[in-house]
């Protein structure tokens, strides 16, 4: 939050507190006052409830408490209060005068693109993200996108909240598939068929003829796919801190330990010929095997060393947050079982599991992809419709639904178009300030410039709207819903595009001194929305 806004809710809550001691209302040590934006416009810029929450122990009607409250506050209006009424029940709406607006500006111009918006919440607590974790085996495909933009939004909102972030990917590089994937490269540079169950596409044997003779399939192959998912995560502007292995994890004998400490907290048993996992003592539907009667593991237990892993690293009070595909749904009660034998906080892991994305254009659905066969390159969505809204309409709505993605519509330079519309505000507020210069409009410093001219409507929906900037980030991030500050920015462009049309900055008929706080204002913006989209991994263009 702002200095700015912070000192708006404490001049509030202070003078509701004021109010209530002249009302001879004994408030507990603990009673915080609580301040929220009220849903609907007309009923102010912010809203109490502390009449509701005190009157009962007080023994007074809280409509009642509410107008008492309110009619001190009106002969007692703390700086920047234009109105002070009542709604409902009992809430105290506080409708405020523009100058707390005006403050907002230069709050904003003040702190930039590096610093508006940002929040302490977070400070002193490690996050790990792990995200996308694609087996070696192929290229990064267009469901992976989602998690990929989603994982990296959550990282940076956190990041934007004080958080200490860590950004890693799972690489599943040991097991069947593992195997079956190396053989099938094999196969192909030998010029023999793919074994049963094998793995076919157009890139297989791409990837198989550059294969040198004396090379082993499977752990070229391993590194010919990562070095593509790193190509084409990198594109869009996704970048991991850590590329954990898993095969790397159970040669160091974490697993071993793991299975030990599972065993002296008497959390697993032998039945069967299996070693199984108390999960049912810890919330999940049965137990779970953790090596079966071959000897093998199951997917399983090198988790749970994995995680086991994570939370180490993440130290004290860390946390960790898993981005999964909707086929691992069913995973989430075990995993958290697990943590939970172990001793750990299942609180500590939070799992996100993705929907999936049906993509089509115009209305069609795309078919797949000619050179995997099975499946629709993230590297096609992103090369048809570009990084930026490839990553914008990834986040458009909660991760919980499965939405469609229209590709022509992504790639549309059109005012329709979520992401073009958002960019094309900051380019416009970018040229009104070039337009500004070219003119020969010479810039005064913030302080000399008279902000209180700024009271068009236009002008105040752009700043309310600023206003709420560091509240939706804080919120996205402690809800892990990116989605939150797309919602905004188009909420955001919305209020630039309409001021853009319907104030002028530089012309005939105004005053130097409109253009020098009019300038100011499109500075705000330009800051808000670079921030908006920063916080998204989107970028803020100049010019488009």
């Amino acid at each position: 939050m702002s200095q700015f806004m912070a000192d708006i809710r404490t001049s509030l809550s202070d003078a509701l507190c004021a109010a209530l001691a002249a009302a001879g209302i004994d408030l507990p040590a603990d009673f915080s006052v609580g301040l929220e934006r009220p849903a609907r416009r007309e009923h102010g810029d912010w809203s109490s409830n502390a009449a509701l929450a005190i009157a009962k122990g007080a023994g007074r009607n809280p409509r009642e408490l509410a107008a008492e409250l309110a009619a001190w506050l009106e002969e007692n209006r703390p700086e920047h209060v234009a109105e002070v009424s009542v709604a409902g029940p009992g809430f105290v709406n506080f409708k405020l005068a523009p100058s707390w607006l005006h403050s907002v500006v230069a709050d904003a111009v003040a702190a930039g693109v590096d610093g508006y918006g940002r929040q302490s919440l977070g400070e002193g607590r490690t996050v790990i993200v792990e995200f996308v974790s694609a087996n070696p085996t192929g290229p990064v495909h267009a469901g992976h996108g989602r998690g990929a933009a989603y994982g990296d939004a959550v990282a940076r909102l956190l990041e934007w909240c004080g958080y200490s972030v860590q950004r890693e990917f799972y690489i599943n590089d040991r097991g069947t598939q593992m195997e079956l994937y190396g053989a099938s490269l094999a196969a192909l540079r030998a010029g023999e068929p793919v074994p049963e169950d094998g793995y076919n596409g157009q890139y297989i044997a791409e990837w198989a003829s550059e294969i040198p003779a004396d090379a082993d399939a499977r752990q070229w192959g391993r590194e010919r796919a990562l070095a593509d998912q790193r190509d084409v995560l990198g594109s869009m502007a996704v970048a991991f801190d850590t590329w954990f292995s898993e095969q790397a994890l159970v040669d160091s004998g974490a697993i071993d330990d793991t299975l030990v400490a599972l065993d002296e907290a008497g959390a697993s048993y032998e039945a069967d010929g299996a070693l199984w996992l108390r999960a049912r003592d810890h919330g999940d539907d049965k137990d779970r095997v953790l090596i079966k009667s071959d000897g093998e593991y199951t997917y399983l237990l090198p988790d749970i060393a994995y995680h086991r892993d994570k939370l180490d690293r993440a130290g004290h009070g860390g946390l960790l947050i898993n981005v999964w595909g909707a086929d691992h749904h069913g995973y989430v009660a075990r995993m958290k079982a697990a943590m939970a034998a172990l001793g750990c906080d299942p609180a500590s892991l939070e799992v996100v599991v993705t929907q999936l994305v049906r993509l089509e254009r115009e209305g069609e659905e795309v078919r797949l992809s000619k050179r995997t066969g099975d499946l629709i390159e993230l590297r096609d969505v992103i090369d048809e419709v570009g990084a930026d809204a490839t990553r914008f309409t990834y986040l458009l709505q909660s991760m919980d639904t499965a939405p469609t993605f229209d590709l022509a519509k992504a790639a549309a330079q059109v005012m329709e178009n979520p992401v073009f519309y958002v960019q094309m505000a900051h380019a416009r507020v970018c040229s009104i300030a070039a337009r500004a210069q070219a003119d020969g409009v010479v810039r005064q410093s913030i302080g000399e410039v008279d902000l209180s001219l700024l009271v068009h409507e236009r002008e105040l929906e752009i700043m309310r709207q600023l206003s709420t900037l560091g509240e939706v980030i804080a919120a996205a991030a402690e809800e892990r819903a990116p989605h939150r500050m797309t919602t905004w920015l188009r909420d955001f462009a919305a209020a630039v595009h309409s001021f853009y049309h319907d104030c002028y900055v530089v012309g005939t008929g105004i005053t130097p001194e409109l253009t020098q706080a009019r300038l100011v204002l499109i500075d705000a913006a330009r800051v808000g929305l670079a921030v908006g989209l920063g916080t998204l991994g989107v970028s803020a263009p100049e010019s488009m």
